[in-house]
């Protein structure tokens, strides 16, 4: 993948962009992994992989997911996750409650912080949990 993107923002770059498009960038990696992962692990046709994704990607199971990893992040991690929570959102949810989606923002945001400073491993790592 890091061959496939090419990321010129350097860090600082990136710390000073909106959490929101930290999560931007995060809920395209996020469903990229779990659509990815079915696909490997299933043999489900198009609708049926669809279906199955929506499980992982709605914002109850991020807020839950978040919860569940939560101690297992580093301060940094725990303050980005903190800054996407926190950040102004005046998008409406759905099919959630504003606790979740704050909470799955938050999710989204860490995701994206971490693939736009290159940190893959530690994405891997995180999403690992999901098993």
């Amino acid at each position: 993948m890091e061959d496939f993107i090419n990321l010129t923002k350097s860090e600082e770059e990136i710390n000073l962009l909106s959490p929101l498009t930290w999560a931007y960038i995060g809920d395209c990696v996020y469903e990229l992994y779990i659509r990815t992962k079915l696909v490997d692990k299933t043999n489900f046709k198009p609708h049926k992989l669809h279906i199955e994704t929506i499980k992982y990607v709605k914002a109850q199971a991020q807020a839950e997911f978040l919860e569940k990893i939560h101690e297992q992040l580093t301060d940094k991690e725990k303050d980005i996750v903190r800054r996407g929570r926190n950040c102004e959102n005046h998008h409406l949810p759905k099919n959630s409650n504003v606790q979740e989606y704050m909470h799955a923002t938050a999710l989204e945001a860490l995701i994206g912080y971490l693939f736009l400073t290159k940190k893959y491993t530690r994405i891997k790592e995180i999403l690992d949990f999901l098993n």
